[in-house]
């Protein structure tokens, strides 16, 4: 008998008649909750790295079909009491299903060809896309940088943060303070930004090179 996707056997009958009406958790809504979604996910990589299927584990935790699919799901919000059921089931401490939820971290995803208002206002710079502060406050601007005349080369820069810089083509001398740094393809430099910086001399045209400039603002007070 197939019920909602499920196919069951005689003996999974009450169990499919009792996720149907079952529903103990209050829904969090279409979308889920991402709290809910990692710990979801972690329940379902414990079951499969245990090779038990959806059923098995239901039955293990005292659980309907229908609650460990929507657990699985990140649909609902399980008590701490289903919680700690499911990891008595899995033979795992109920940490193990509560950490992914704590390590969930943001991704940004910079689409080729969107305007930014960071590096490519300066001549010869082409953002790779730009890295809005995050929690901590710290914001990361990546730049291809491609010089084909002396004229072309920017004022020295000095900001907070650190920066660091590879060399894909070209030669050029690369000021830090009062240091030169005689750079070839393959070389790379990673500097306080805070001191005056940027390129000194360019000696092999064009110069083409790879910069990430990371920048925490400064603490008030």
């Amino acid at each position: 008998m197939t019920i909602s996707g499920f196919d069951f056997g005689g003996g999974d009958m009450a169990d499919a008649a009792l996720a149907l009406n079952q529903d103990p958790h209050a829904l969090r809504g279409a979308a889920g909750n991402r709290l809910e979604m990692a710990i979801g996910r972690e329940v379902r990589a414990c079951r499969r790295r245990h090779g038990m299927t959806i059923i098995e584990l239901a039955r293990a935790a005292g659980l309907s079909l229908g609650m460990m699919s929507k657990i699985e799901n990140g649909i609902i919000s399980a008590s701490l009491t289903t919680l700690h059921q499911l990891s008595r089931a899995l033979a795992v401490p109920l940490s193990v299903l509560l950490k992914p939820s704590e390590d969930v971290r943001d991704a940004r995803f910079v689409k080729a060809g969107l305007p930014t208002e960071r590096c490519g206002t300066r001549a010869g710079h082409r953002p790779l896309g730009y890295v809005v502060p995050d929690a901590a406050g710290v914001s990361v601007d990546p730049c291809l940088v491609f010089l084909t005349d002396d004229a072309d080369r920017p004022a020295l820069r000095q900001h907070a943060g650190t920066t660091f810089i590879y060399l894909l083509e070209g030669e050029m001398v690369w000021r830090h303070g009062m240091e030169l740094y005689r750079m070839a393809p393959d070389d790379s430099l990673f500097f306080d930004a805070a001191a005056p910086h940027g390129s000194d001399q360019l000696l092999t045209l064009p110069v083409r090179y790879v910069s990430v400039a990371s920048c925490r603002p400064a603490r008030k007070g």
